[in-house]
């Protein structure tokens, strides 16, 4: 099977998140070629020729494409068979791009994947399959901490809050962040971002950490939340996407309100906790590895192109 992935992308290439899934359906005997769309207006509609060159020479079996804008400009480069996955920004679309994405998932798209059971929801489309992102369980390992910080000379002495993003991604809410950890008080605790770091330095990162923090107003099926449980990193995150779900029954997961005394007092809760979390094993049993979504992938394409 060949499949030719279209996506947006930062400088032509592809987003961790994208190669990822990619490369974990390779493992699963499946060709992955990737063109990239966007970003504005103009990158779009310029896509549309690229894309459907792509399709009369590659000779794929399927298009999969990845964000609504992306699956827009694949749908109009031509009549194939197409699969889509919609983040979790798409729900924060405009009001006529949502129609726009309800009228295509029924008419034109073979398969709409959603990332949670409440963005299928907030969308308005029943016949979505919720397939959240998977995790490469082999990148994202538990580590031993100091060993860890030793390595990134990360000050051993301090309990490291991590937040899940960079300082400028305002969808992120780091402001809020912010005004939980100035409320927090507790002696050593010191808080750090995810900025500037290739996807394979983010492990590392992780399993230095004492907690990681999301206070995300919206998510899909955050995958840092999946990335922190793999690692075995406790953390505490506003009850957004699948979060809630996919910590269920799992030491060292804190789940609050958007409230920044409440969130306050979820970190405390971690930091006191003085160990790691079980949340790999939740990753594991749910079938959120790396190569069990690609199967479920797979599982979409065959009855595509069937």
């Amino acid at each position: 099977m060949r499949v030719l992935f279209v996506s947006s992308g930062r400088r032509g290439k592809p987003g961790p998140i994208i190669i990822s899934q990619g490369e974990s359906l390779k493992k699963s005997a499946i060709e992955v070629d990737y063109i990239t769309a966007g970003p504005g207006l103009r990158g779009y509609l310029s896509a549309i020729p690229s894309i459907r060159r792509a399709w009369k020479k590659g000779r794929y079996d399927l298009v999969h494409a990845h964000y609504s804008l992306s699956a827009f400009a694949a749908s109009f480069a031509g009549r194939f068979p197409m699969a889509v996955s919609l983040m979790g920004s798409d729900v924060f679309m405009s009001a006529p791009v949502r129609i726009l994405i309800r009228i295509l998932s029924r008419y034109r798209w073979n398969a709409t994947i959603v990332k949670s059971a409440r963005m299928k929801d907030k969308l308005g489309l029943p016949r979505a399959e919720v397939i959240p992102n998977g995790v490469d369980t082999t990148m994202f390992s538990p580590e031993p901490q100091m060993k860890a910080r030793e390595r990134l000379g990360i000050d051993p002495s301090r309990r490291v809050v991590l937040f899940g993003s960079s300082a400028d991604r305002r969808e992120k809410n780091p402001d809020l962040a912010e005004k939980a950890f100035a409320l927090l008080d507790y002696p050593g605790a010191e808080m750090m971002y995810l900025s500037d770091l290739s996807h394979d330095e983010v492990p590392g990162y992780l399993n230095s950490a004492d907690v990681l923090l999301l206070t995300s107003d919206w998510e899909g099926s955050p995958n840092v939340i999946k990335e922190a449980m793999a690692c075995n990193c406790p953390f505490v995150s506003t009850d957004v996407g699948d979060v809630r779900w996919l910590s269920m029954g799992v030491k060292g997961c804190f789940i609050t309100s958007s409230d920044p005394v409440d969130i306050a007092a979820g970190i405390r809760n971690a930091l006191d906790l003085r160990g790691r979390s079980e949340g790999r094993e939740r990753i594991i049993s749910l079938g959120l590895d790396a190569g069990s979504v690609a199967m479920k992938i797979k599982s979409v394409y065959e009855k595509v192109i069937a």
